[in-house]
């Protein structure tokens, strides 16, 4: 096994953290049971330790997000994940199924017209071909949630400019293996994009709780 092979395998605790941010509830027996059920297959190290990937990050992450979202028993959701994997270049865990129209996002997200159009205005999701996706959802949703608080849209430019700024470094770093146009070079710059973001939400998510507890204490 490489030197680069062995640090993209991660204990279950260090993917309990990169899930935690998006999922608080999820806990180290939830995933031992979806393993349990098929739904992922770490490898085992010769002592027995489970070795997972930012493909079983993600793998995870579509799991939950349908369940939280879709409220999908599992069975429907390993057939919709393997559905995903058998296409070329697909993610699991960004579903190309969902496309919703205007009122249907509305309606499962629980926003008004207003809120809508401030989150289009501010440029925190927008249409494609005048349909939303799983992340538009997950964005409206969530700023939904973030309203009861007293945050809304235009509180929220610095999370998009972050996000932003990150993805950018993203494009850095794959760019120039796209640019080689040597057979396969989709593919890795496919894996190293979900490898590195992957680690990038671990730091932001760790950066995040230190500036939290940092306010805390005042």
């Amino acid at each position: 096994m490489s030197a680069q092979a062995a640090r993209s395998h991660m204990s279950i605790g260090e993917v309990l953290g990169l899930l935690k941010p998006e999922f608080p509830d999820v806990t180290v027996s939830k995933i031992r049971f979806l393993e349990g059920e098929g739904l992922i297959e770490p490898d085992r190290s010769p002592s027995g330790y489970r070795k997972f990937t930012h493909l079983h990050v993600e793998q995870l992450r579509f799991i939950l997000r349908e369940q939280r979202d879709h409220y999908l028993p599992l069975r429907v959701i390993k057939d919709k994940m393997h559905e995903e994997l058998s296409r070329p270049r697909a993610v699991p865990g960004v579903s190309q199924e969902v496309r919703l129209s205007r009122e249907e996002l509305l309606e499962a997200a629980g926003l008004d017209e207003e809120t809508l159009a401030e989150l289009e205005d501010y440029g925190l999701l927008a249409p494609v071909a005048r349909r939303y996706d799983d992340d538009a959802l997950a964005i409206a949703r969530t700023v939904g949630r973030l309203a009861s608080f007293g945050l809304h849209a235009r509180h929220l430019r610095a999370v998009k400019a972050s996000a932003e700024r990150e993805s950018s470094l993203v494009e850095q770093t794959v760019a120039p293996v796209l640019k080689r146009r040597a057979p396969g070079a989709i593919g890795e710059a496919h894996e190293s994009a979900r490898e590195l973001s992957g680690l990038l939400l671990e730091l932001h998510a760790a950066m995040f709780r230190t500036g939290v507890r940092n306010v805390l204490r005042g």
